[in-house]
């Protein structure tokens, strides 16, 4: 009887793609504001603008883990679908990460491979919001998989142009600060494509055993 009275499968894919969305313009604020860094209002917008985008990420986040407890049949696996909305959170935190950094670092200037990641990332991101779309059907398993092994060669293309960015900060950086203040950068901006599959893998996983 308790379960009868209980929702079933509720929003949650109308969530998702709230959360996605929200990824999204994130990840382009974060590649404006690499390709625009030296206009000093640009990059205050773009940090405001960020921040503001992962506080609305928040709220959809609480939104999907009360509708968790309160759901008696949900779409996939509950522990996963707190495992998805999770990660797919951490990527806003952490691109919100890269902008408040750069700020509180009091970072002068971007270098092009920042410029570069934060692209990548953007292209990460995108995908992830495609792919989350595609969730709510099991007929799309063939196109998810498919952008899933695309986020994975994104994040093995940022690795890529990390590993290169930090051998050219240490050889040719004379500036002992800016050397400190850039590699932080560069961590962070990969950590964000490192998240993006991260997310691949969880929905790799609901594919494989729902498909």
């Amino acid at each position: 009887m308790f379960g009868r009275l209980m929702p079933r499968e509720g929003k949650f894919f109308d969530l998702f793609n709230q959360h996605a969305d929200w990824i999204a313009e994130g990840s382009r604020e974060l590649a404006s504001l690499m390709a625009h860094y030296g206009d000093l209002d640009a990059r205050q917008r773009g940090i405001e603008s960020i921040d503001a985008i992962e506080k609305s990420a928040d709220r959809v986040t609480h939104d999907t883990v009360a509708l968790l407890h309160k759901t008696f049949i949900t779409p996939f696996d509950r522990d996963t679908i707190h495992q998805l909305i999770t990660q797919m959170d951490d990527i806003l935190d952490l691109i919100q990460d890269v902008a408040e950094s750069a700020m509180l670092y009091d970072l002068q200037r971007v270098t092009p491979e920042a410029q570069q990641l934060a692209d990548l990332n953007q292209m990460c991101c995108e995908r992830v919001r495609t792919v989350v779309g595609m969730l709510s059907s099991m007929e799309n398993a063939d196109a998810i998989l498919k952008l899933c092994t695309e986020i994975d060669r994104l994040e093995s293309d940022a690795d890529r142009v990390m590993r290169s960015a930090m051998s050219k900060l240490f050889r040719d950086e004379a500036d002992v600060r800016q050397l400190i203040k850039l590699k932080a950068i560069y961590e962070l901006l990969e950590s964000v494509s490192d998240k993006c599959e991260d997310v691949a893998k969880v929905i790799e996983g609901i594919v494989l055993e729902n498909a």
